[in-house]
């Protein structure tokens, strides 16, 4: 497989990303797994999914030296898509590990769901639009995405909202972007026909498809 042409998914020991893998792999995209930093330094596409607590989880991309070729290569310009908890990494600090730095590739924090909602929210929810964006091309807007966490961010800058979903009586930011950078709070590989239109997408914008 020739790096210069995959996505190159970035694992540091939290979730099974060989899903997200094959969701690139059938829209004809392919896609390494690894946690190599040579590699990531030239990766055209990174993709940072995972599930987990948010401390060990910042931990574990400066332990194995992942976190700082990642970020060297955002702010290059090269396409980045978080998901689920790579969502959340991008931000600063988080209620869920007070004491930890985020990356700070976004400000703003991450809070626990409202114990008005039932947590952790799973299942399937409706995803508004609150701009426009090639990431969701094709894909209409109020469409339902699978969700799984306890937390959710709190952009400082509204600009980098690009939608939200209501669930339990409580609105939340459920995808940023802000220049070469989107994320999700959902999982597109989970996520039927339109999940793997958004993985789609983000190849496209890439310049792998």
């Amino acid at each position: 497989m020739s790096l210069a042409r995959s996505v190159y998914i970035v694992d540091f020991g939290a979730g099974n990303l060989r899903s997200v893998q094959k969701a690139f792999e059938h829209v004809g995209v392919p896609a390494a797994v690894g946690s190599d930093p040579s590699k990531i330094k030239a990766a055209p596409a990174l993709v940072l999914p995972g599930v987990g607590a948010f401390g060990a989880a910042v931990s574990q991309l400066w332990n194995r030296q992942l976190a700082e070729p990642m970020l060297l290569r955002i702010e290059a310009g090269v396409p980045f898509l978080g998901v689920c908890l790579g969502l959340q990494l991008l931000f600063e600090w988080s209620e869920e590990d007070p004491g930890v730095p985020g990356l700070g590739v976004l400000r703003g924090d991450v809070r626990a769901l409202p114990p008005t909602a039932k947590v952790p929210h799973i299942g399937w929810n409706q995803v508004q639009f609150c701009r426009s964006s090639d990431l969701f091309d094709g894909i209409p807007d109020g469409s339902a995405f699978y969700f799984v966490h306890s937390y959710a961010v709190v952009p400082r800058s509204p600009r980098h909202v690009l939608a939200m979903t209501e669930y339990g009586g409580i609105t939340f930011v459920s995808a940023v972007e802000a220049d070469n950078v989107a994320a999700v709070q959902f999982h597109p590989e989970k996520s039927s026909a339109l999940g793997l239109r958004l993985y789609r997408n983000f190849a496209r914008r890439a310049g792998l498809l």
